[in-house]
């Protein structure tokens, strides 16, 4: 055969001859080599093949298809037992995984949530805590009074709003020096007792009390001792009866300035006072 340009050979036919020679032209080294057409046709089957390998394995949905290098094969179903297979076909051992947390899979924002995060963020850092709308324990003067509050130690909405004007109950237990400090003493009633018996002995449960005496007939009131300096005490004749006090047996003194030792009559009133232990004075609306 004359030499010819490639452009000007004849193509080949339909049928060629297993033997018949082409020109194959290798363009990385600048060399023309001669192929037989038979092996081009062993070639060619055998990418048939693999892609028919392809083709069956691809039928089964699920499948993962990797080159051995040869031919195409599966390594596995993708499927909770096929995972292991394939891991271990790719030399991955258990490093990979597709487990789904159990609080169910990302969804939509999930990305944009974490993005919002500052890289190494620190909840203790003062900046962060600030934003926040919290303290740090150092701002606090009094952390250890904090810590400790309990919720007696709150005002309720009937003291106040704030503890500092809280309005809190007061007995008179609760005054110590004994000292409203010049302010006025306002809304005070006197607790009333009521007696309508002959006879009556003072206790010390009635300092500051009005007794009432209500009887047709004389009644005596015992002012005993140990009733304590400072104690005093109102009395009220209600009824008929005339009112008058007795020292009993002599164990206090009670003085008058007339020598009075009785109230005056019906609706008289009379007050004693002890000025010292175990010594009174009776005063008011009295009688001898």
């Amino acid at each position: 055969m004359a030499n010819k340009k490639i452009s000007e050979l004849t193509p080949l036919n339909a049928t060629p001859d297993a033997n018949d020679i082409l020109p194959l032209n290798d363009t990385s080294v600048g060399t023309t080599f001669s192929v037989k057409v038979s092996e081009l046709q062993a070639a060619t089957q055998a990418l048939a093949s693999n892609l028919t390998d392809i083709s069956t394995i691809a039928q089964a949905n699920g499948t993962m298809i990797a080159s051995n290098g040869t031919n195409f094969v599966s390594l596995g179903t993708i499927d909770g037992t096929g995972l292991s297979a394939i891991r271990a076909d790719l030399g991955l051992g258990t490093a990979a995984t597709t487990a789904t947390p159990s609080e169910g899979p990302f969804v939509d924002g999930d990305k944009t949530k974490l993005d919002g995060i500052e890289a190494g963020a620190d909840v203790t850092d003062a900046t962060n805590v600030t934003a926040a709308g919290a303290l740090m324990d150092s701002e606090v003067t009094n952390l250890a009074q904090v810590k400790a509050f309990a919720s007696a130690d709150y005002a309720t909405a009937a003291q106040g709003t704030l503890a500092d004007s809280a309005l809190q109950s007061v007995s008179a237990g609760d005054l110590t020096d004994a000292n409203f400090d010049g302010l006025e003493i306002s809304g005070f009633d006197a607790s009333i007792n009521d007696q309508t018996g002959t006879t009556y002995t003072l206790v010390a449960g009635d300092n500051g009390k009005v007794v009432v005496l209500d009887n047709a007939s004389a009644v005596t009131v015992t002012v005993p001792s140990g009733l304590g300096a400072g104690f005093n005490c109102s009395f009220v004749q209600k009824g008929a009866g005339q009112v008058s006090f007795d020292n009993d047996s002599g164990a206090t003194t009670i003085n008058n300035r007339q020598s009075h030792t009785k109230i005056n009559d019906q609706f008289g009133v009379a007050s004693i006072v002890a000025y010292a232990t175990n010594t009174y004075i009776l005063a008011g609306d009295t009688a001898s």
